[in-house]
C-alpha cells in the first residue's frame, strides 16, 4: 500500500510499515530525524492528501486542542484566552481537513482534547502499557475505514509517561518524556503502537 503517515518527523510509524514492504512516507513541515530523508516529504500536509494515499495515518498538532493546556486556555475561572482559543479552533480546522480527505482508510491519533473544541466522537482510545510500554498516556484514534487497534503485550503501568503538574515526588516513576520545551520527545509515537499498526492495518 502507499501510505501517508503525516505530522510525523521521527518517521516511527513510517518505517514500521516500511519494514513490512509498503510504500510509506512521513511528511512534517520539520526534517525528518528518523534516518531516511528518502522517505520524508518536508512540507505542508496539506499539499499532499490528495496524492492517491491508501492510507492516511496522521498526528496533528494538539498543543492548543489538548485538555492538558486547559490552564493556559481559562488563565481565569469562567474566562477563555481568546487568542489561544483561536489557535484551537484553527488546529481544529486542520485536523478536519485530515479527516474529511478522500481516503478510505484514515487514522488519527490525538489526546483528550478540550470540550469547548468539539471535537468530533473519537474512536478508540489506547495507552502505551497496552502495547508493551509499562507508562500511561491516553491517547484518542478517529478510525475511518480501519479496525480498532488490537492490544499486542498488555504490561502494567509504573506511572505516567508524561510527568504531570501536581509535584509528585517519585520521578523514577516517570518516562522518559519531560515537561516544558521537550515536546518532540512528548509526541513520538511508541514503538509497540507503531508496530500493531503497521502489522494490522497493513
Amino acid at each position: 500500500m502507499k501510505i501517508l503517515v503525516a505530522c510525523e518527523e521521527s518517521q516511527a510509524v513510517c518505517k514500521a510499515f516500511r519494514e513490512l514492504g509498503h510504500e510509506a512516507y512521513s511528511c512534517d513541515i520539520e526534517p525528518c530525524s528518523g534516518g531516511h530523508p528518502e522517505w520524508h516529504i518536508q512540507d505542508d500536509v496539506l499539499a499532499h492528501l490528495n496524492d492517491g494515499w491508501d492510507m492516511i495515518i496522521a498526528h496533528p498538532p494538539c498543543t492548543y486542542l489538548s485538555n492538558a493546556g486547559a490552564c493556559r486556555l481559562y488563565p481565569q475561572k469562567g474566562k477563555i484566552d481568546n487568542a489561544r482559543y483561536e489557535k484551537g479552533i484553527e488546529a481544529k480546522r486542520f485536523f478536519m481537513s485530515i479527516l474529511n480527505s478522500n481516503c478510505s482508510k484514515i487514522a488519527i491519533e490525538n489526546p483528550v482534547s478540550s470540550k469547548v473544541f468539539e471535537m468530533p466522537p473519537h474512536t478508540q482510545e489506547i495507552q502505551p502499557h497496552m502495547f508493551g510500554h509499562p507508562y500511561t498516556k491516553k491517547t484518542r484514534l478517529w478510525l475511518k475505514g480501519l479496525p480498532e487497534l488490537i492490544p499486542t503485550n498488555p504490561v502494567n503501568p509504573i506511572g505516567p509517561y508524561i510527568p504531570s503538574g501536581t509535584g509528585r515526588k517519585i520521578k523514577e516513576k516517570y518516562g522518559a518524556a519531560k515537561r516544558g520545551n521537550d515536546s518532540k520527545n512528548r509526541s513520538k509515537t511508541f514503538p509497540g503502537i507503531a508496530a500493531a499498526m503497521a502489522k494490522q492495518w497493513g
